[in-house]
């Protein structure tokens, strides 16, 4: 089964995590989320309640094809858990697509897995993202490798069809392997 991880904590836009949610869902994924603590309700920017389902520490990065990070206040939130932090560098060793958008890159500068990369954020966590390594462009979604970002909510339509499109591609080369 096709799997993906999105995250959550206090804070996270509402509609960066429900629009990939669903719109992943759609594509026949089964959507885990995935939060400091497994099976607590975190609270969204304009007050959606989220239930995470696991922890980091209960997550096999083998069953899953990717990681959605929504932004918000919530990426700031996450990157002061040192196991969601290495739960998402674990992923980018493994090959995983690691799709953030807004915020959301400041977990990828945390997890110190976009030095040398292009990316884009919010124009807030562009300084962050330079400081760290990466080449900042402007533009709504941007493709490094298996590092996926975007700049706000705008952008969810192109983030997650360019994101589908990376999962696709990646699908059909682990067809040709078998």
């Amino acid at each position: 089964m096709k799997k993906i991880l999105i995250l959550v904590e206090n804070g996270v836009e509402d509609s960066e995590f429900i629009y990939p949610y669903y719109r992943f869902r759609e594509e026949g994924y089964k959507m885990d989320i995935v939060a400091p603590k497994a099976k607590k309700e975190y609270i969204g920017k304009h007050g959606v309640p989220f239930t995470s389902e696991l922890s980091p520490n209960e997550v096999n990065l083998d069953d899953y094809d990717a990681v959605i990070i929504p932004g918000g206040q919530a990426p700031d939130r996450m990157r002061i858990h040192r196991d969601l932090v290495e739960m998402v560098r674990a992923a980018n060793s493994k090959g995983k697509i690691i799709a953030a958008v807004c915020h959301g890159p400041q977990m990828l500068i945390e997890a110190d897995i976009v030095r040398g990369k292009t990316a884009t954020s919010w124009p807030s966590v562009r300084t962050d993202l330079r400081n760290a390594g990466a080449k900042v462009v402007d533009e709504a979604v941007v493709v490094d490798g298996n590092i996926v970002t975007s700049r706000s909510p705008d952008d969810l339509p192109d983030f997650c069809r360019t994101t589908i499109k990376l999962l696709a591609t990646l699908q059909k080369d682990s067809e040709k392997d078998v």
